[in-house]
């Protein structure tokens, strides 16, 4: 659930930087979301979240 949290509220920083730089219109942003937020009723949804839990796993192991 954190990390998941933790996304969403990159993800929601990244879309809001990008609107207000210009570099992607308000229209296809939209668009992205509503796409992120049908995509996660599918069935692909949990193969989706095993992907980046196991990316943020991955991250995780890496010592610096």
């Amino acid at each position: 659930m954190a990390i998941s949290l933790s996304v969403v509220l990159l993800l929601a920083i990244i879309l809001v930087v990008l609107i207000r730089g210009g570099s992607i219109k308000t229209g296809p942003a939209i668009v992205a979301v509503l796409f992120g937020f049908f995509l996660a009723s599918t069935g692909m949804a949990p193969s989706i979240n095993r992907f980046m839990d196991s990316i943020a796993e991955t991250i995780n192991q890496i010592s610096f």
